[in-house]
């Protein structure tokens, strides 16, 4: 065997099945030897952030990690923001990234490039160099241990050609996975004496937490102790839909978020990061933990989130108690001229049994959370990173992972033309996506923040212009058909209702561009700003009606 093989041969032994490639010259060997390993299948996309974000939405619905196949450091770079997704959502990633050949170095050929201090940026925990074939399957089975780990990260296999092509490659067996611990007896004591103190205490719930088996002992907890059960912002992988507990996520907006944590006395961490706002604002704090509100943790995202929260329901006493669960409820069917919530109306009044959720409509999606909330069981997929351009990709990883399950994107206009090229992935590998276009011609979000920061009341013709995606408006339906994947353009209810229908009934990608308005423009934005900074001075019930109505 050459390295390549030994390479293949000990990932798929170890359990990596799928492969998402953009190679070059220096990965030849690595995708020669594609064909000596039947079980490795391998998926190729047109850029490398498709690769990179596939991986990422393989691996939270697979719950192992796939591979990535990437080209050097330019090609690193180009996958970057899709890692960084993955590393803020604690996604296991094992990035197989090639290399000149070790005797190519000291030329300082064209593509040459420092891959290490690249890779470190998105793989803090392991980025290694392979320095012999004989030593190849043992790195990669390093990087394997170091991914699918918790907490789960990026770990960077760099792979030089030579390493690749080089004979007397041995593969390795993999070493068991090792098991996460529970948290230890006197952290879950502690956590529950405040649960019975009186005081107000919310459960902060993020990573594995989210899922059935930690949602139901926490909201059992919840309904004997009146606790509060709060989400994490952008989850990896939230579980919900009726027959679960309805957890409210914490409001992107940070004004909002302070509303929802202004009454407790305790906020506990289980798989999940203390609360802090996506920018800094002038004048305003970046921390989002209420003023005497303390902080503990249960549950380290090192840690088995579900057993925690086991151990902790039966030192409580509260395996019997009966959980608040979410009842099956739809919204009606939408009609009339089509806006952002009647396309996340319609969503919910259709989403199939099982589906996978993927949000990545930005203001267009304030609705979804509370439209989709009763509907049929299914995950939940967010931008856990906020670097844009995720949503699409992690629908092929989706698909790949769960290929008897629908796969419903929503995406905005802006953020689509990041990675449209996975459109053509869809399509080549025939996924059971449904892929919903916001085409509201602007980058909204940042029109809201253009206000909130205090950059210029409204900004003048050149900022509004760097803002805004009319001349030419872009035409997804037709760009869509260019990469072989069905598509139509929706501007009424009835039409998107249609259209869905139809995605739903036949197989394959599927593309429905809704021409909607922006979300908060005109008045609404103009308001905005003003009001999120009354917030504060406003009686609490008051402020809490703002926030539901804002983002229920």
């Amino acid at each position: 065997m050459n390295g390549a093989q030994a390479l293949l041969k000990t990932l798929a032994d170890a359990g990596v099945d799928v492969c998402f490639t953009n190679p070059g010259t220096s990965e030849m060997h690595f995708v020669a030897a594609l064909d000596s390993e039947p079980r490795m299948r391998a998926v190729l996309a047109l850029f490398e952030g498709v690769a990179t974000g596939a991986a990422d939405g393989y691996a939270r619905m697979a719950g192992k990690p796939a591979a990535t196949l990437l080209h050097l450091g330019c090609g690193l770079g180009n996958g970057l923001a899709n890692l960084h997704n993955a590393r803020k959502g604690k996604v296991p990633v094992l990035n197989i990234v090639g290399d000149h050949a070790t005797s190519h170095v000291k030329y300082d050929a064209q593509l040459q490039s420092d891959i290490e201090t690249v890779a470190r940026n998105v793989s803090p925990g392991f980025v290694r160099t392979s320095q012999s074939t004989a030593d190849l399957s043992r790195d990669a089975l390093a990087a394997l241990a170091a991914a699918r780990g918790l907490p789960g990260q990026v770990a960077t296999l760099i792979l030089p050609a030579d390493v690749s092509w080089g004979e007397g490659g041995v593969p390795c067996a993999a070493a068991p996975p090792t098991t996460a611990s529970a948290a230890d007896d006197a952290t879950v004591a502690r956590i529950a004496e405040l649960l019975r103190s009186g005081e107000k205490v919310a459960l902060l719930l993020g990573g594995h937490a989210l899922r059935e088996n930690a949602l139901l002992p926490a909201a059992r907890i919840a309904s004997q102790t009146g606790a509060a059960l709060i989400a994490e912002c952008f989850p990896t992988r939230m579980e919900r839909g009726a027959g679960l507990p309805n957890v409210e996520r914490i409001a992107y907006l940070a004004e909002l978020a302070g509303v929802q944590l202004a009454a407790y006395k305790h906020l506990v961490l289980v798989d999940a990061k203390s609360p802090v706002s996506f920018f800094a604002y002038p004048g305003r704090k970046s921390d989002l933990v209420p003023e005497g509100c303390q902080v503990h943790t249960l549950a380290s995202p090192a840690q088995d989130a579900a057993a925690s929260l086991h151990k902790l329901m039966q030192l409580l006493g509260t395996a019997s108690a009966a959980p608040l669960l979410q009842p099956a409820l739809r919204p009606v069917r939408p009609t009339g001229k089509l806006t952002a919530p009647k396309v996340c109306k319609a969503v919910a009044h259709l989403l199939p049994e099982n589906a996978i959720l993927i949000d990545e409509a930005i203001t267009s999606g304030l609705m979804l959370g509370v439209m989709t909330a009763g509907c049929p069981r299914h995950d939940l997929i967010t931008l856990t990173g906020g670097a844009i351009g995720q949503g699409l990709p992690n629908a092929v990883g989706a698909a790949v992972a769960c290929p008897d399950r629908p796969v419903v994107a929503l995406i905005g206009d802006g953020t689509a033309m990041y990675t449209l090229q996975a459109l053509w992935s869809m399509a080549r590998e025939n996924l059971n996506v449904t892929a919903i276009i916001f085409n509201n011609a602007s980058y909204s979000v940042l029109n809201v923040e253009l206000d909130r920061v205090g950059a210029g009341r409204g900004g003048g013709p050149k900022a509004r212009a760097q803002l805004d995606l009319h001349g030419p408006q872009l035409n997804f339906a037709q760009l869509a058909q260019g990469m072989g994947v069905h598509a139509v353009r929706a501007g009424t209810a009835e039409d998107f209702c249609q259209a869905f229908e139809y995605a739903q009934a036949q197989p394959g990608p599927h593309l429905i561009e809704a021409l909607v308005p922006e979300s908060l423009a005109g008045a609404k934005r103009r308001v905005l700003p003003w009001m999120l900074r009354a917030l504060p001075s406003l009686p609490p019930a008051v402020a809490q009606a703002i926030k539901r109505k804002i983002a229920p």
